[in-house]
């Protein structure tokens, strides 16, 4: 009886029950799926079909070996005797090597006496299970990836994850290893993930059968083409994409916005993209313009474009029980289903219901809302709200889409929503794309979607953690990223400490993939309709020059520094693009031979050739700055010199943040801080 059964490019074990596939999935990449009843299933909610590689299978007796170029699995059968049941239980336990034979990751062996098992699989009602993977860390590993969660940690090694989203929580679960490979939970179920010293695990709280992918690469910048390779790559950016946007919440009328954008020109500012944030509509899940306060966005339109702005449109998936579509949704199963209570999903300015992005005929009926009534008028860009989505109460449990229960496929909704804009423009031609998102899931990314941090508190704490969430999910395979400069909510614009709040984080945002300023500033502006009934607040105004003037002059230097930016920026978001490389990246992607490099959260690289150094602490006029060895660093405020492999104390007066340009690079933005 042979143990195991091959193909080209596969090996199958079974035993007790399991099915056990291990598959080459691209170049230096292998998946690995395991069913505990029947055979594995073809699930595609991320991983794209892989191009074809030549692979070296060897079977030697209870030992069979896959060598994909620079990863090597060894699966090793074995039969025991159990002396309480008295009959044979049958493991195969798999091993990940590196091309010199190192390894880089093992499942748990079972321990003798312990009678561990590395795929913990037990049964739900309905035929799913709670999973549990487990395996052995390589000695001094560091990991760096896992999307956005709000907290100032870099190397995530000892940490725990919830493996779900929330408003300001991006699960991502991808993480990359300092001992050399990348690996990718593809299970889009609600769990957990753990990074202990002693053993990494992976639970889904419910799923059909296990799921992962791996890969191994000498340097981060070759894990992370491997991962963009298997997941997708991000669009190429438009070039409004590269400047700078202006949003507040909320310009509540069409003349508002457009004053909005005179000004900018007036002024001779640079402005791409101008927002219509939330509650422009009459009800959540009318997806169009309230006639009272946007009698003609059609001409709207036409005057931004004139002045070459783009308008990008606020879109929650919410529908509202009043809405003029709620019915219809309804009626045709388009809407997330509750399972026990009522069916009221959130509350925010009445009840409402989310749209079940995952169904396909869902997708494609909002969409021929969102296009009649938006895109038709010449609206490129979507604002892709609440995408989580943000349940009133987060029980998981409680929800079912039609691609299954929450529980069980729910992380994938927000990668779904993104999606349905996505296809919708590109059927009707357009060819350039990004929307913004508030969430994502693995494979967002090739859907155009620009993933925000969400309703962050403007503070500087919040402020820290945008740092690190940057570079994290830039490891996680989602290159385009931005934060609400200034945060969120809780700045009063007459605050003196908000002030130098908002200075430090849009001389940050200027070095973020994309510039874009937007906040619930104070004092509110209360908005009432012609009858006198009320509608949703606006927040003070937002704008540059609504801070003072000495703010306004620093904001403008940074905007057109932005500005100057843009040939490098084109460059970086071709890089993520074609090679899927990270706009923001942590030190150690272009430095990983520094062992410094791996422990800096609160700089980071802008690119392969600029390094930033925000100023995070109030009051503060200089920084310490790490400048990695191998290169030469020229201060762009200065124009100093600098050798690499030391650290320095950075002068950061309130109108310079500390950056550095790589070998000479940029020489031309010498002194433009």
């Amino acid at each position: 009886m042979n143990t195991f059964e091959t193909s080209p490019d596969a090996v199958v074990w079974r035993g007790d029950g399991e099915t056990l596939l291990v598959q080459a999935w691209g170049r230096d990449s292998l998946r690995v799926r395991s069913s505990p009843s029947g055979d594995v299933a073809d699930t595609d909610f991320a991983l794209l079909e892989p191009e074809p590689v030549d692979v070296e299978i060897t079977v030697d007796g209870d030992t069979a070996t896959i060598v994909n170029g620079a990863i090597t699995v060894v699966m090793r059968a074995w039969a025991g005797w159990d002396w309480q049941t008295e009959y044979a239980v049958h493991r195969c336990t798999l091993e990940f090597r590196d091309a010199s034979g190192r390894t880089l990751l093992r499942e748990i062996p079972d321990g003798g006496a312990l009678k561990l098992t590395a795929r913990e699989f037990r049964p739900l009602a309905g035929g799913s299970h709670r999973l549990r993977a487990a395996f052995e860390p390589p000695a001094g590993e560091r990991l760096y990836g896992m999307g956005q969660y709000q907290q100032d940690i870099l190397d995530v090694k000892g940490s725990t994850f919830e493996l779900a989203h929330r408003n300001s929580q991006a699960s991502v679960p991808f993480v990359q290893s300092s001992a050399g490979y990348g690996f990718f939970w593809h299970n889009p179920a609600i769990g957990t993930a753990t990074f202990a010293a002693n053993r990494t695990e992976w639970i889904a709280e419910s799923t059909r059968q296990l799921d992962y992918w791996i890969t191994a690469g000498s340097t981060p910048a070759q894990i992370s083409a491997a991962y963009a390779n298997a997941t997708g790559h991000a669009p190429a950016m438009p070039e409004y994409g590269l400047g700078y946007w202006q949003c507040k919440l909320r310009y509540w009328n069409q003349e508002q916005l457009l004053d909005v954008a005179r000004e900018h020109r007036r002024r001779g500012l640079p402005l791409d993209v101008i927002v219509a944030d939330f509650f422009h509509w009459p009800k959540m899940g009318d997806f169009r313009f309230e006639e009272e306060f946007w009698p003609d966005p059609a001409a709207m339109v036409k005057e931004l474009q004139d002045m070459g702005v783009e308008l990008m449109v606020s879109v929650w998936p919410q529908v509202s029980t009043e809405s003029e579509n709620f019915a219809a949704f309804r009626k045709e199963n388009l809407l997330v289903r509750t399972e026990r209570g009522h069916g009221v999903q959130m509350s925010f300015q009445g009840p409402s219901m989310f749209l079940d992005a995952t169904n396909p005929r869902a997708r494609e009926q909002a969409w021929e809302i969102l296009k009649r009534n938006y895109h038709d008028l010449g609206i490129k860009l979507f604002w892709l709200d609440e995408a989580e989505p943000e349940y009133g109460v987060y029980d998981f449990d409680n929800y079912r889409y039609h691609a299954g229960p929450n529980v069980e496929v729910g992380n994938v909704y927000p990668q779904a929503f993104s999606r349905m804009c996505f296809e919708g423009q590109r059927a009707a031609g357009q060819e350039e794309i990004v929307n913004l998102v508030r969430c994502a899931w693995a494979g967002s990314q090739r859907y155009g979607a620009l993933v925000w941090s969400g309703d962050i508190h403007s503070d500087w704490a919040d402020f820290r953690r945008q740092i690190t969430a940057g570079v994290h999910m830039g490891v996680a395979g989602i290159p385009w990223f931005t934060t609400d400069i200034g945060g969120f909510g809780g700045g009063n614009i007459e605050d003196p400490g908000f002030r130098e709040l908002l200075v430090r984080w849009f001389q940050f945002g200027a070095f973020c993939p994309v510039m874009r300023m937007h906040g619930d500033r104070q004092p509110s502006e209360r908005v009432l309709a012609a009858d006198g009934s009320p509608r949703n607040n606006s927040g003070a105004p937002n704008e540059l020059w609504s801070f003072g003037e000495d703010v306004y002059e620093i904001l403008v230097r940074y905007v057109r520094l932005r500005e100057a930016l843009r040939p490098y920026t084109r460059r970086l978001m071709d890089e993520a693009h074609t090679d899927g490389q990270p706009v923001m990246r942590g030190m150690f992607h272009e430095f990983p031979q520094d062992p410094v490099c791996w422990d800096l959260g609160d700089q980071y690289m802008f690119g392969p050739d600029v390094l930033v150094a925000p100023v995070i602490e109030a009051g503060a006029t200089s920084r310490r700055v790490y400048l990695p060895e191998g290169a030469s660093w020229t201060d762009l405020h200065s124009g100093a010199v600098h050798a690499g492999g030391r650290w320095i104390d950075a002068a950061a007066p309130i109108e310079v943040i500390p950056v550095f340009a790589r070998d000479g690079a940029l020489a031309a933005l010498v002194g433009t801080i």
